[in-house]
């Protein structure tokens, strides 16, 4: 029977990972090791007594009664906070669903990889923060990284049985978020609700306003630097309005193999589900003549700046990536809180960058997770002085 773990149970990525799991036969089928989330104890329990998880976490330790008392009389135990979602890393499984959102997943994934598994990656910013770190500790160990973002599942997939030298260059698409179409006088007005409003992805806030701002591209602009081992200057972006095209990846011959699928998560996920192999997935089949178009176009970085800046970061690396997804995070919780507006949360990015990297606290390699973690922490810190500002 085959082990698993899913960290970020109650997100909008682990949900699609339950159901997947559910639909491959459930707790018959599958020994699921540990599940984690956040205030949703709720949900998290209800999870865990389907799937007879052997342990379920909350990363808030106040929700530990609650968490308790929903799982009383069953065999599941139960913990919180982020000690306890990394011990329950350290619990080994074949397949460990990656999902926690922000810097807060790294540890975590870090962690299960050095078990030899298979870490079905959709915490992106593990990548952007500690790429280098991740991957060597993946090669240390045996283990398999299977991207879930759609965009590298899809880069993953049109790459394999390829020459990696014969690769010219890589272009992972975005459907423009809600403000695609708008002007910086109309972005610079725009308010939480109209940010969340995604147009084709069914996703959570933080994702969905780093969806409408473009920073959650600029990660994936990392992110495919780092997994892919790719020159920046042959990683692309296009805006797809239809989000039916994932990526592309063209080659020395001048051919371009794209992946196409719908808007739906549980394709990248239940691909990394089966991997090596493929496996019936639950979400609707193209028809092309109906969807009848599809367009591209190239992407405005006077509107979206997070695009340029990812570019800085990749050309930079050390621990810029590290100090960039801080920054971003700290910004995102002002917007959300309503103390800045829209466009200030790349201007608040691009300031504590320029500060850090004036007295080289980013020069240095992201060589162990107490670099990463002090970039972050220092990130954190500029970020809010910077914010406070105004």
């Amino acid at each position: 029977m085959r082990s698993i773990s899913i960290f970020g149970a109650t997100g909008s990525i682990g949900e699609s990972t339950f159901d997947l799991i559910r639909r491959q036969g459930g707790a018959e089928r599958f020994r699921t090791v540990a599940l984690t989330g956040g205030r949703n104890v709720a949900r998290l329990a209800e999870m865990a007594r389907e799937l007879r998880a052997e342990i379920a976490v909350t990363a808030h330790e106040e929700c530990l009664p609650v968490l308790r008392d929903a799982l009383a009389g069953s065999d599941v135990a139960v913990a919180a906070g982020s000690k306890a979602i990394a011990e329950a890393a350290d619990r080994p499984a074949d397949w460990v669903m990656s999902a926690i959102v922000g810097a807060a997943g790294l540890l975590p994934g870090l962690t299960a990889l050095r078990h030899g598994g298979t870490l079905a990656l959709a915490n992106k910013e593990s990548l952007v923060a500690a790429g280098p770190l991740l991957m060597q500790t993946a090669r240390d160990a045996g283990a398999t990284i299977v991207p879930v973002d759609s965009e590298h599942s899809a880069v993953f997939q049109a790459l394999l049985g390829e020459d990696p030298a014969c690769v010219e260059r890589i272009i992972i698409t975005a459907s423009g978020g809600p403000f695609r179409d708008w002007s910086e006088e109309r972005i610079a007005a725009a308010t939480l609700n109209e940010a969340v409003a995604h147009p084709n992805w069914s996703m959570g806030q933080r994702i969905s306003i780093d969806s409408a701002s473009m920073f959650n591209k600029a990660l994936e602009l990392i992110e495919t630097r780092e997994f892919f081992d790719i020159d920046p200057a042959r990683i692309e972006v296009l805006v797809h309005p239809q989000s039916i095209v994932h990526a592309l990846v063209g080659f020395c011959d001048g051919g371009i193999m794209a992946h196409l699928g719908p808007p739906d998560m549980r394709h990248a996920i239940g691909f990394a589900l089966h991997w090596p192999g493929r496996g019936s997935v639950p979400v609707e089949r193209l028809n092309l003549a109906k969807i009848a178009n599809l367009s591209f176009q190239a992407p405005d970085e006077q509107r979206f700046p997070a695009l340029r800046l990812a570019r800085g970061v990749m050309e930079a690396r050390g621990l810029f990536g590290a100090a960039f997804n801080a920054a971003k995070e700290i910004a995102l919780d002002h917007f959300i809180a309503g103390t800045i507006a829209f466009p200030r949360m790349a201007v608040i990015v691009e300031e504590t960058l320029t500060r850090m990297a004036g007295r080289n606290a980013l020069a240095r390699p992201a060589s162990s997770l107490d670099d990463v973690m002090e970039a972050d922490a220092e990130a954190r810190r500029r970020a809010a002085e910077v914010a406070k500002e105004g």
